[in-house]
């Protein structure tokens, strides 16, 4: 129990409760009274009552019916809207452009639901997440690094991301296992985004990563060939991991071009 809640492990609940970390969560995010905020996993509502203390109105989205009673006892509709299901599925679009989105991410569903959120990228102004400080260094990770991959690519092409502290296991009720950072995700300008077909590049990066040890000759084997890869200004020899984001983006644009060349 945490005031009162049954902590659900389906759901990935670890409830932050250290005030001096909320409090810096929430200058990091800064928001103002006219800005369109959006709270994933409001939970027993740590940031979301400093969050209300500042915005006008709030969106949050939660799965945890008992959550949603409590919110609702708590909060008027006409400030706080609450959206009820699975953050995975639901469609940030509709909730209109310029979003602020922010939450302690569960950490049990952090990558389907960050590249979830890559989708909706030009509807964001930002976010800011708490996620297992493992996947925030790998989300920010650079080329040559052990903890660079699919996850730091995919997102460095679509967000400028800086983590921006640790948070200590200590902070959450119940405490987690692992240690905790938040992380600040601002969406690239369109112009920035050159991939000529954005599924191709994600399928390329997919495979290249899934074969991280092999050669690039090896690793994207049936995708581009070593003329490709050398057109793409790329080593032969190279593995994966030591190519950046612009390296994976000209790769992917030789294969879309050989590829309609070819059709």
């Amino acid at each position: 129990m945490v005031a009162g809640h049954t902590v659900r492990k389906r759901f990935g609940q670890h409830f932050l409760t250290d005030p001096n970390t909320i409090r810096r969560i929430v200058d990091a995010i800064d928001p103002k009274p006219g800005e369109r905020v959006v709270e994933i996993g409001p939970g027993l509502g740590a940031i979301t009552e400093p969050l209300l203390a500042r915005v006008i109105h709030l969106d949050v989205l939660e799965i945890d019916r008992d959550i949603i009673a409590a919110l609702r006892g708590r909060h008027d509709a006409s400030r706080l809207t609450i959206h009820e299901g699975d953050a995975l599925d639901f469609p940030l679009d509709t909730l209109g452009s310029d979003l602020r989105v922010v939450g302690n991410l569960p950490y049990n569903i952090s990558t389907p639901l960050l590249f979830h959120l890559g989708a909706f990228a030009s509807h964001l102004r930002d976010g800011h997440f708490m996620l297992q400080k493992e996947v925030v260094d790998r989300m920010v990770a650079h080329a040559g690094t052990s903890e660079y991959g699919r996850l730091s690519v995919m997102l460095q092409y679509r967000f400028l991301m800086v983590k921006l502290f640790h948070v200590p296991p200590g902070c959450f009720r119940p405490p987690p296992k692992v240690d905790s950072a938040i992380v600040r995700m601002v969406p690239r300008p369109a112009g920035e985004l050159r991939a000529l077909n954005e599924n191709a590049f994600s399928r390329l990066v997919t495979q290249a990563f899934t074969r991280r040890r092999k050669t690039l000759r090896n690793a994207l084997q049936g995708l581009l060939d070593e003329t490709g890869i050398r057109e793409a200004g790329l080593d032969a020899e190279a593995r994966p991991e030591t190519v950046d984001v612009d390296g994976f983006v000209s790769a992917a644009n030789v294969m879309v071009r050989r590829q309609g060349a070819a059709g």
